[in-house]
């Protein structure tokens, strides 16, 4: 089965954005891949860290969610939203959402962001948590490619979160990492949950230089559970794609039943 990481570099345009995701999905689709998966942020990155607040939409209203829905309905593929801004209870913030469409554009999961990214180094600093409330729920969903695990950017640095998602066939990253912290840390991370949990992970990433100044890392990818790279895009807009093989999955599995072999689980 074939499935496509697509790669942008956002603007403070919501229609522009929605624009762009729909021409590389369209691209991605007619090269064969039945499961889509968009970057973290990919319908805004606004000049400002609260420009999110303006264009969040409620769970199961909007543009944004109508544009996702009606893609994967009309394409006939598995859509996994990158992330969106929806309304959170909090005042001031919103949960940064990943939302799962199935081929006939209906809703089958929704994971909020749980792992809120802070980082200062220099002139650099971002503080997620001003803006975003945590989620606090594990989510895998059940696709034609498997189980699959549903993560975001940051949480890539907490190997429990994968853990505890179970035994997947896929693990998808969408993600905006900074130019900083993606080059020392990204691969080396994304090929680690693909090693350790013996599955494929797909990567999608925002990739560029933003209007609003923010340099994101690229480097979208598909990693087998070897820990090789199957497909790469460095920087720019595009698309990743590559064939996620079930018997490779088995073959590895059977070879090292590390899986088997572990003798710490989680606490009750």
């Amino acid at each position: 089965m074939k499935i496509a990481a697509i790669q942008m570099i956002s603007t403070p345009n919501v229609a522009e954005n929605i624009a762009t995701a729909k021409r590389l999905m369209i691209s991605a689709a007619e090269s064969g891949a039945r499961l889509l998966l968009l970057p973290e942020y990919w319908p805004l990155m606004g000049m400002h860290e609260t420009d999110k607040l303006t264009v969040a939409e409620a769970a199961g209203n909007g543009e944004i969610q109508d544009f996702l829905a009606e893609m994967a309905k009309t394409l006939g593929v598995c859509v996994i939203g990158g992330t969106i801004p929806l309304q959170s209870p909090a005042e001031n913030k919103v949960l940064n959402t990943t939302l799962v469409f199935n081929a006939q554009g209906v809703l089958d999961a929704r994971y909020d962001k749980m792992h809120l990214f802070g980082f200062r180094k220099g002139d650099e600093s971002y503080e997620e948590s001003r803006t975003i409330s945590a989620g606090d729920q594990v989510v895998s969903f059940d696709s034609e490619a498997g189980r699959v695990g549903l993560s975001v950017c940051y949480d890539l640095r907490f190997p429990e979160l994968y853990r505890a998602m179970g035994e997947c066939a896929l693990i998808v990253v969408p993600a905006a990492f900074t130019y900083t912290t993606g080059q020392a840390h990204w691969e080396i991370l994304l090929r680690a949950r693909a090693i350790e949990n013996q599955c494929y992970v797909l990567a999608s990433a925002q990739g560029g230089k933003h209007e609003n100044g923010r340099r994101t890392w690229g480097h979208s990818m598909l990693i087998d559970p070897w820990g090789k790279i199957v497909s790469e895009l460095a920087e720019g807009e595009g698309i990743v794609i590559g064939e996620l093989d079930a018997t490779l999955i088995r073959s590895v599995r059977e070879s090292l039943p590390a899986l088997q072999h572990r003798r710490l689980t989680a606490a009750a």
